[in-house]
């Protein structure tokens, strides 16, 4: 599973300080423009309870959680669909990614440098919008231009043309391509199109230690989850640096310093989970034995493919997949029991999987 999403923001918003928390992974920072040049790319574990549950009522020798990819993406600034700073290195960059996650710096700190010269979160949000929706305007008109001519021999090419004049209003409007509603054929144009406004997206505020243990009383985090849910998406509140010094503590030192915090959890928990299902990923498990493990499969898979993940012949000589769900052993404690309940099911080839099945494939090859 190589899906990845990409951080993204205006320089000095907090988004390596964010990747290093999420990932550990020491990528560079610095208080200047641009200290992010080439991406960073992490692999991140998905935290997920039910791992824990199932190891309790189904033991194994160990536990394997799912991961996930986030890349960390140089600083954008004003002008980049012309060329200012990294320009179309950065907007390539993003092309690459299947999300989104928009940092945006929701907090005061005369220390750290504003390349706008003050905090407006919705306004460093709208600086990146109105770049990338620049940028898919170009590409767009530049694709009309080709379209056009093949379009009077071709119904295929007709169609796309069809698609790409949809879309070029909306665009010169100062919308999305996300925000269009695309039949199931339109959507695959689209997606071949790889625009820049087409990929999921969500917003991330950069929020003062101070409001970790209620991000939705902070000034600065209701105007983005404002603006989030006026253009259907999500936003979440991140202290990053704290969030960086938590991820670097022991596991008894990070519990203290949650409990003085007022949190339950660490917020990098729930960013990291949201970018997940931002990516349109869901969780199977294999459970006892060598290993109770976690796997990723992008939503709507069926049996086969999924089985397919764990490994190659899986597929290849798939007869069945016996399931039962993770709510289904909570309720009734054991597998003997879920049996017992009735709960245990046989799909075939057509199933589709769901979020928190536990699956056994049965193959022959």
């Amino acid at each position: 599973m190589s899906l990845t999403a990409g951080i993204v923001g205006l320089p000095n918003v907090g988004k390596s300080t964010l990747f290093n928390a999420i990932t550990k992974a020491g990528a560079e920072m610095a208080n200047y423009p641009f200290a992010t040049i080439d991406p960073n790319v992490g692999m991140v574990e998905v935290p997920d309870k039910r791992l824990d549950r199932i190891q309790e009522l189904i033991p194994a020798k160990k536990v394997v959680p799912t991961t996930f990819e986030f890349t960390d993406i140089a600083g954008i600034v004003k002008g980049a669909s012309k060329g200012e700073g990294l320009g179309n290195k950065f907007l390539e960059n993003i092309r690459q990614v299947d999300a989104i996650v928009h940092v945006v710096r929701a907090f005061d700190d005369d220390n750290i440098t504003s390349v706008t010269g003050k905090v407006d979160p919705v306004g460093d949000i709208e600086t990146i919008n109105v770049e990338l929706g620049i940028a898919d305007l170009d590409a767009v008109d530049k694709r009309i231009g080709k379209v056009q001519r093949a379009a009077k021999g071709s119904d295929e090419a007709k169609e796309e043309l069809d698609v790409l004049n949809k879309i070029k209003p909306v665009l010169e409007d100062g919308g999305a391509v996300r925000d269009i509603d695309f039949d199931e054929d339109e959507q695959k144009i689209v997606k071949g199109l790889f625009l820049l406004t087409s990929k999921p997206v969500l917003y991330v505020a950069n929020i003062s230690e101070a409001s970790m243990a209620d991000p939705a009383s902070d000034k600065y985090f209701k105007l983005v989850n404002d603006y989030a849910k006026k253009h259907g998406a999500q936003a979440i509140g991140i202290a990053a640096e704290t969030e960086q010094e938590i991820a670097e503590l022991g596991d008894d030192d990070k519990a203290d310093f949650l409990e003085a915090e007022g949190v339950t959890e660490p917020g990098l928990n729930k960013l990291i989970r949201a970018s997940y299902k931002l990516l349109g990923l869901e969780t199977f498990f294999t459970a006892g034995g060598k290993e109770t493990k976690a796997w990723t499969f992008k939503k709507g898979t069926k049996a086969p493919q999924a089985a397919g993940i764990i490994h190659s012949d899986f597929e290849r000589g798939f007869i069945r997949a016996e399931i039962m769900s993770f709510d289904d052993l909570d309720k009734y404690g054991s597998e003997n029991a879920v049996k017992d309940a009735g709960k245990l099911r046989v799909e075939g080839k057509d199933y589709v999987m769901q979020d928190g099945d536990i699956a056994e494939f049965r193959f022959n090859v």
